[in-house]
């Protein structure tokens, strides 16, 4: 069901019965964050992915669905020369995009910008890439949102989808000790095997679906945490951290992430 809502001069969709989330958790989340406009470096999180993508496909077009302020949007137009490089985004702050884009030596009308309900806009183009990072575990209604990514893709696009592995350590510490964000976050989904099936039941072709990373551990409210429990997650952290040394490997109780990589046929 979709409603419409009112704020100020904004008008939006949302999809109520399938939405985690709504604009104003988003609204005070981003407004909470003090360093949004960081420089963002050639090695960023899951640069390999999407340097091995461009490479060998030659990707021109990439739009970032749900990625406000646009960190990979940024990322490859900066590192990776992507022309046409777009945002998508129900929660838009023009003073962040610009403040983000001067960090990085690029204009704002460098990436190109939408702002719209995903669930209310028709895609008008298609893309070579198209990707969202930390987006899909945000809704109930898993196969509903990976489709919508695969309406953006051109045939023989590529599809990079990225979440978090709340089904693991990281997912017991979320829940310790932040569980309302772990409440805001779909669990179903962080099924690496649950993702393939989907998305080729929507006709993709999957070249990976796995967890990512040897191990890591965050708290998204750090500093409203007492300092028994940073010292406690920071504990965690140190003893995962070299533990991993020992045994380098992705695993669903240790990776803090989950990674899907597929091709529109």
């Amino acid at each position: 069901m979709l409603r419409l809502f009112k704020a100020g001069n904004y008008v939006y969709f949302s999809n109520m019965a399938n939405e985690l989330t709504d604009r104003a958790f988003w609204t005070s989340y981003w407004e909470s964050k003090t360093d949004l406009a960081c420089t963002i470096p050639k090695n960023y999180l899951f640069h390999e992915v999407f340097e091995n993508i461009v490479a060998t496909k030659n990707s021109e077009t990439a739009i970032e669905l749900g990625g406000f302020p646009g960190y990979y949007t940024v990322f490859l137009k900066k590192h990776l020369g992507i022309s046409k490089a777009t945002l998508l985004d129900y929660f838009i702050h023009p003073g962040l995009i610009k403040q983000l884009c001067q960090a990085n030596a690029l204009a704002p009308s460098d990436i190109e910008i939408i702002e719209t309900d995903l669930f209310a806009y028709n895609p008008t183009n298609s893309y070579d890439l198209v990707l969202s990072c930390g987006l899909i575990e945000h809704f109930k209604d898993t196969r509903d949102i990976l489709d919508r990514h695969v309406q953006f893709m051109k045939t023989g696009g590529s599809l990079v989808v990225t979440l978090p592995n709340f089904r693991g350590m990281n997912g017991w510490v979320q829940k310790t000790f932040d569980k309302e964000n772990y409440d805001k976050h779909e669990l179903a989904c962080m099924d690496p095997a649950l993702l393939r099936t989907l998305l080729e039941e929507l006709g993709l072709s999957v070249e990976q679906a796995s967890y990512y990373g040897k191990f890591s551990v965050w708290l998204e409210k750090k500093d409203s945490q007492s300092a028994l429990a940073k010292l406690f997650v920071k504990g965690i952290w140190v003893l995962g951290k070299v533990w991993s040394k020992l045994f380098p490997f992705e695993s669903k109780a240790l990776s803090p992430y989950i990674l899907v990589v597929a091709e529109k046929r």
